[in-house]
């Protein structure tokens, strides 16, 4: 891969990068200024975790974490499912899915990436964070709904699963 940049000509007639930067500024100034969901990512340190040799895992002591950043992402919250064990005998009720549309100027100024495995906090309540892992890291952006009229990405839409306290305590 060349480090060459190649200036995004597409619909330049109708729009440019000008365009593409106000955009992206009101909608920042909207999620992080009006909305304001704060969350707070834990990223894993892949170098410092102890990842077992034959199966290339870590049990959740051996996993170790970068500092934790906060960030602002737009937040939503698929409902709980009841869901049954054991032939219908064991029911339990978990929170569901947490959708995050994050801008990619935000993570870049932040100077951090989000990747698989690494886990959020979302303040539930005052008293209540409830922790995710991301499952999906929103890489791919090259489709319509990622891009401003097909001119370039600007967000990242990330999928994370609740996860339960013993597998993460968080702050």
């Amino acid at each position: 891969m060349t480090n060459k940049k190649l200036p995004i000509t597409r619909i330049s007639k109708f729009y440019s990068s000008e365009d593409f930067s106000i955009e992206q500024d009101i909608g920042m100034e909207w999620l992080h200024g009006d909305m304001h969901f704060t969350l707070v990512l834990f990223r894993v340190d892949k170098k410092l975790s102890d990842v077992d040799d034959v199966y290339g895992e870590a049990g959740p002591e051996e996993i170790r974490y970068k500092s934790p950043v906060e960030f602002n992402a737009y937040v939503k919250i698929d409902a709980p499912q009841n869901k049954s064990y054991g032939g219908g005998l064991v029911n339990q009720m978990e929170p569901g899915n947490m959708t995050l549309g994050v801008y990619i100027k935000h993570l870049e100024e932040l100077g951090v990436d989000i990747n698989y495995g690494d886990y959020i906090g979302y303040p539930e309540k005052e008293d209540l964070v409830r922790y995710y892992v991301v499952t999906n890291d929103g890489r791919v952006t090259s489709d319509l709904k990622h891009t401003i009229g097909g001119y370039k990405a600007f967000y990242r839409t990330i999928t994370c699963s609740y996860v339960n306290p013993d597998e993460f305590k968080g702050i």
